[in-house]
């Protein structure tokens, strides 16, 4: 079967790379095309276009990059036709993924979303042009199988959160290569360059406040060695390439980016923070646009405050570093952070979701 796969972001190049290895196993006539990254690529896919090269993030960062997201929305099309799939599968990123699917239901071809987007944050009526469009919805939160039935009289199917089974092989089967001598806090300023000039200067301020830790960065894949170092300058920091488990996996705390980091963070027991700066009318228009208590998946998932979220003008020298001791220091505050975090794994359930997924989607094909 042929099988082109969109998706454009760090974390849906991470569950599209699994997804691909999922439906290699499952076929072996597969012959899969993609947009996503390194590890679509790696899995066994021909890359056409890296995610780099697609990710504005921001109201205000897109109608300036319109003329290139037209162009690359035109691209797609162009590229999805000369390859003539069976099936089209897209991965979250629904700004893009949306047009090509309204698009692609013209063309007569089947379409499977994985990884909803976040209609029950913002923009509900999307789900009228997802049941109109989309033959297969496989989703990946607990609560959006409700969210959708109840709502909106559409059957999705959950097959679990893609993290947890990469997560639980992390934590079983990848040892740690150990990056210093000392207690560890990991800063994980995003994977956008974007976000990590605004992010991670307000990170490193700690550094100074916390000397008798080592501050480690999480580089992003997509981007240079130059871009961090000329943000860290002469400060005692190390970066972390390419192995944000492995700095996870031994770090005492964390100030995490809002996005599927936070939830990569908790799922490896790490307290953290989540820190989020923007452009201040994207956050502006985000703020009467967007219906949701939290904006991290942790308290989303929970529906709770399990970690903290400092957000906008909140995220400052002065919160973050009260909120960093806190995690650090404060005992009881740590103890019910790790219950929730166990409570967490148990409402994702135990699931193995790249697999089902697969199955999911040659199971329309076949029918």
């Amino acid at each position: 079967m042929r099988y082109y796969i969109i998706a454009g972001e760090a974390s849906g190049d991470l569950h599209g790379g699994n997804l691909i290895k999922a439906l290699h196993k499952k076929d072996n006539q597969a012959n899969i095309r993609c947009w996503g990254g390194d590890k679509m690529q790696a899995a066994g896919a021909t890359l056409v276009k890296h995610y780099r090269d697609l990710a504005f993030m921001g109201f205000v960062e897109v109608i300036a990059n319109l003329r290139t997201i037209l162009s690359n929305i035109d691209f797609c099309k162009k590229d999805i036709l000369a390859y003539r799939p069976d099936v089209l599968v897209l991965v979250d990123y629904p700004g893009f993924n949306l047009r090509i699917a309204e698009w692609a239901r013209q063309q007569g071809l089947k379409i499977v979303y994985y990884i909803s987007p976040q209609v029950w944050a913002w923009k509900a009526n999307r789900v009228k042009k997802i049941k109109r469009d989309v033959d297969k919805m496989l989703v990946i939160l607990p609560f959006e199988k409700d969210y959708y039935h109840d709502k909106w009289d559409y059957d999705v199917t959950y097959v679990g959160h893609p993290l947890t089974e990469v997560i639980q092989y992390e934590k079983e089967h990848v040892p740690v290569q150990k990056l210093s001598d000392k207690p560890i806090v990991a800063l994980l300023p995003g994977s956008r360059k974007q976000e990590i000039k605004v992010k991670l200067p307000i990170m490193l301020s700690m550094v100074e406040r916390f000397p008798q830790y080592q501050f480690v960065v999480a580089q992003a894949p997509a981007q240079p060695d130059s871009l961090y170092k000329d943000l860290i300058g002469t400060k005692n920091v190390l970066i972390a390439n390419n192995q944000t488990y492995n700095l996870l996996k031994q770090a005492t705390a964390a100030l995490v980016t809002s996005g599927t980091a936070t939830l990569e963070t908790a799922l490896l027991g790490v307290p953290e923070v989540v820190c989020y700066k923007g452009n201040p009318i994207s956050f502006w228009l985000a703020t009467k646009l967007v219906d949701v208590k939290y904006i991290s998946l942790v308290n989303l998932i929970m529906d709770k405050e399990v970690i903290k979220e400092l957000i906008q003008d909140n995220f400052n020298e002065a919160q973050l570093e009260q909120e960093l001791r806190k995690i650090m220091e404060d005992e009881a505050y740590l103890v019910q952070m790790k219950r929730d975090y166990a409570s967490l794994w148990d409402k994702l359930g135990t699931y193995s979701t790249s697999e089902l997924a697969a199955e999911e989607i040659i199971r329309l094909l076949r029918n």
